[in-house]
């Protein structure tokens, strides 16, 4: 028997094959699309996943303001920042932060289901949000994603 057929391939930073996949976020939950999309940035669809290697691919996701929240979550949900100065508590709603920023509410929530660590940076970096349905990734040709086939 061929002993060489048990062992375990470690993926690295040269063995790796990222693809660029493009994700519309139009009707999409924002929770649910949020931890799918962390799982495609991870790698972890793929049969090479190394832990602790960026094994995961480049996601670009597109109309990230037409993202839909359950329940109240439009009026009630906040997210809270400190300046760092006493009495520096800063709140802000998602109402307001999609007026100002609407791909900062995809990308916090994406990033919170990142590791909390050097690794967590990095495979941040590869995820691209807009806005709109323009993107400026056509050169490196999407591959587009049903996220409902995604486990």
């Amino acid at each position: 028997m061929d002993t060489l057929s048990y062992k375990t391939v470690s993926a690295n930073r040269t063995t790796v094959n990222k693809e660029w996949l493009l994700v519309d976020a139009e009707g999409e939950t924002l929770g649910r699309m949020a931890s799918k999309v962390a799982y495609l940035l991870r790698g972890k669809h793929k049969p090479s996943f190394t832990p602790h290697v960026d094994c995961g691919d480049n996601v670009v996701i597109i109309n990230a303001e037409k993202i839909v929240l359950s329940g109240n979550k439009w009026s009630d949900k906040t997210y809270l920042r400190y300046t760092g100065y006493p009495g520096g508590q800063r709140s802000t709603s998602v109402k307001q932060l999609l007026d100002k920023n609407p791909e900062g509410i995809l990308e916090k929530a994406i990033k919170g289901m990142l590791p909390k660590n050097r690794l967590g940076a990095e495979l941040f970096r590869n995820l691209k949000v807009y806005a709109g349905t323009e993107h400026g990734q056509e050169a490196q040709k999407p591959t587009v994603v049903n996220l409902k086939d995604i486990k």
